[in-house]
């Protein structure tokens, strides 16, 4: 198997039509997840396991535990549901203070529902938490083996494809007793102290857009080798780790090199700010890589050792190389707390906020709590959209 650098063509544009228009309004949007420190009091987080339990049954008993997963993973459907549980809907806390209601709610109610992971030290136990949950619901061991790699999968692909500066914090997947699944992970960019959440429900792909919705502050330059527009730089990172071992090292020697750089800082100055050489390369895993032969790009990714900095130096050979460019465009989708009637900096998608808040208030009307905590929680709700 060998492989060829690429001849520089003109990249012509796509048309971009109405429709295409119209998708983008409905999808795009920015939103704030700033940090707030402290924790929630314990009275309010007994009460949002209450009441979170509550609308998770009645959702369970009306719907079905897809539903439940199908909601939880829609960015707009979990912030409704985290504001009219009573948290501060727009911060960093929200994820995780949700979260850890829900997975104690659910373990007090037997809807066929459970939550693995956390935040912090919860987050690392998942694995041992999966398997635990796989015996309560009498999974074999593969289906067992099965959502273990897709935790994993899901971590690895928000923390080293999407290279957007956050690094994840809080990761939990929710698991129904018929295999279903969802995760909500989190993670938090060390110099703007903003969060960004990441949902995702049991995708066919983990490396092709498997996301539901990525919520936060939008941010420049960042990697993204989950787009469609990246698939061949997949491709070509799959080849480069499986051809020939010690062209690896030839490779970034000439891109690093001054005199092999110089033209192309000319031509492309932009392309090598972006795509700049990683500090370290773990050529120890590159050549495991090599001996194991990926078959594809998800089995790179979920390759032991493979982290940001192989992916980002593969990306590096790609582009200029072989002249497969990757996508430089931010994955964030939704908005909430930035983004009004004027659609500046994005619009906000209004009818799916408006069905979000529809559905939620019909649970929380049918849930079996107090007439007082019920108007309390719809009461709520008008602040999602605000």
């Amino acid at each position: 198997m060998g492989i060829k650098p690429a001849v520089k063509t003109p990249q012509h544009s796509q048309k971009f039509t109405y429709i295409d228009a119209v998708i983008e309004l409905m999808r795009t949007g920015f939103a704030d997840l700033p940090l707030h420190g402290g924790s929630a009091p314990r009275w309010l987080f007994e009460r949002m396991v209450k009441l979170e339990g509550a609308i998770a049954e009645v959702i369970v008993e009306e719907y079905g535990t897809a539903e439940l997963l199908k909601r939880l993973s829609s960015p707009h459907w979990f912030q409704a549901f985290a504001c009219a549980v009573g948290f501060d809907w727009h911060s960093s806390g929200t994820t995780t203070v949700t979260c850890g209601a829900l997975k104690e709610a659910l373990e007090l109610r037997n809807l066929g529902v459970k939550v693995a992971g956390g935040k912090g030290a919860a987050s690392r136990a998942t694995q041992q938490e999966i398997g635990r949950i796989g015996e309560e619901f009498r999974f074999t061991g593969r289906k067992i083996d099965e959502l273990r790699r897709a935790s994993r999968l899901c971590a690895k692909v928000d923390n080293n494809c999407i290279q957007d500066g956050h690094e994840l914090y809080h990761h939990v997947m929710v698991i129904a007793e018929n295999g279903d699944w969802c995760v909500v992970q989190q993670g938090m960019h060390k110099e703007r102290n903003y969060a960004r959440r990441y949902h995702w429900f049991h995708p066919e792909k983990f490396v092709v857009e498997p996301h539901t919705g990525i919520v936060g502050e939008r941010v420049e330059n960042v990697l993204d080798l989950t787009a469609k527009e990246s698939v061949e730089v997949q491709k070509t990172s799959v080849d480069i780790v499986c051809d020939d071992f010690d062209r690896l090292p030839r490779y970034l020697a000439s891109l690093t090199h001054q005199s092999t750089l110089d033209d192309f800082m000319d031509r492309h100055p932009i392309k090598l700010q972006r795509l700049q050489m990683p500090l370290n390369v773990n050529w120890d895993v590159l050549k495991r890589v090599y001996e194991f032969q990926p078959r594809n790009f998800e089995e790179l990714v979920g390759f032991k050792g493979v982290g940001a900095s192989t992916l980002r130096a593969l990306a590096l050979i790609s582009e200029l190389v072989f002249g497969k460019e990757a996508s430089w465009k931010d994955p964030v989708r939704y908005s909430f707390a930035v983004g009004g009637k004027d659609g500046v900096p994005y619009p906000v998608d209004r009818k799916t906020m408006d069905e979000s808040t529809r559905f939620l208030r019909e649970a929380i009307e049918g849930a079996r709590i107090g007439k007082k905590e019920k108007i309390e929680a719809l009461k709520r709700l008008p602040d999602f959209r605000e």
